[in-house]
């Protein structure tokens, strides 16, 4: 019972550094691209993403070195559900996402590509007839090629201002504090979902869930709590921008990078993640393009928002179902 309690307050003070970091580093990533007259979208594809997708990295190969790939691809899977279906979902909801034109026609469709690719690289024994799912360390170097064509081209767009770029409410502030804000904010995010994973799969197992439910619920919820938090606030702060580049920035770096550099340093046989588990994802990409580009134009509204949670609740209860 002492050890239930001691893991209760590990997540409680990892939410705590988790909401206190994503304040810090949204505001502190938000001065720099005001400063140097970057494009919040690409702030958030970048610098942000890389920093709330730092959780799942962390996670994903101590899991691979220490023999556990379900809980590794379940992190990474159930994570980019996470990230589209419940924040932006819940962001929505709070105050409606204007999408970037260039997120809709680019991001979002390399955002599906990836999930795509994903499965084909994970599915030997659907695809080939093997006996079992790898994602060796050629499937790896291939992920991580993927992602030094997609950080070129985020490069390549760095310094385009783009007409949905908005700075109202961007506070200034002199670069060093900015730079004290982003490491602050990325310190906290990172130490404080460590605590939270740490404290939330003692609790789990305690109960005898397996290592994939446990990877894509729980874990994926914990390292995704970052994008969470630095999303809404982002959102609130009239920065919508940042917080859909957040989102597509992170799930694009959970597939090509941190699978990529975890398969590479490990091959990760995969057993417990299910076609269904692959489909909810790459679904959720295809519904964020859907309500992006058609019904209202550009705006994923509150209505949207809503839909999009209440699809994550379903995914939920089928994990819980089946658990």
């Amino acid at each position: 019972m002492n050890n239930v309690w001691m893991s209760l307050v590990f997540v409680v003070i990892g939410l705590v550094l988790i909401l206190v970091g994503a304040n810090a580093l949204t505001d502190g990533a938000a001065a720099v691209a005001k400063r140097f007259r970057i494009s919040n979208l690409v702030i958030g594809l970048t610098i942000v993403a890389f920093g709330t997708s730092a959780p799942e990295l962390t996670v994903s190969v101590l899991s691979a070195l220490k023999g556990s790939p379900d809980l590794a691809m379940g992190n990474v899977v159930g994570s980019n559900i996470f990230n589209v279906l419940l924040i932006l979902g819940v962001t929505a909801a709070i105050i409606p996402l204007h999408v970037p034109r260039s997120t809709i026609t680019k991001e979002v469709p390399l955002c599906i590509l990836a999930s795509l690719v994903l499965l084909f690289v994970a599915s030997d024994v659907w695809i080939d007839g093997a006996t079992e799912n790898v994602l060796s360390r050629i499937d790896g170097l291939v992920l991580l090629c993927f992602f030094a064509i997609f950080f070129g081209y985020t490069l390549a767009i760095a310094h385009n201002k783009t007409d949905d770029a908005d700075e109202e409410g961007i506070k200034s502030m002199p670069i060093w504090r900015s730079a004290l804000y982003i490491v602050g904010g990325l310190a906290g995010l990172i130490y404080g979902g460590q605590l939270f994973v740490d404290g939330s799969s003692a609790i789990a197992r305690n109960l005898g869930v397996s290592e994939s439910t446990i990877g894509l619920t729980l874990v994926a919820g914990g390292t995704s709590l970052p994008e969470l938090a630095t999303s809404a606030v982002a959102a609130l702060k009239k920065n919508p921008q940042m917080a859909i580049g957040n989102v597509v920035g992170s799930n694009l770096f959970n597939i090509f990078f941190v699978l990529g550099c975890a398969a590479s340093i490990h091959p990760l046989h995969v057993a417990g993640i299910t076609l269904v588990d692959y489909g909810v994802m790459i679904g959720s990409a295809i519904l964020l393009f859907i309500f992006g580009q058609f019904f209202r134009q550009r705006t994923i509204t509150r209505w949207e928002g809503i839909v999009l949670s209440l699809c994550f609740i379903a995914y939920t209860a089928y994990l819980v179902a089946n658990a």
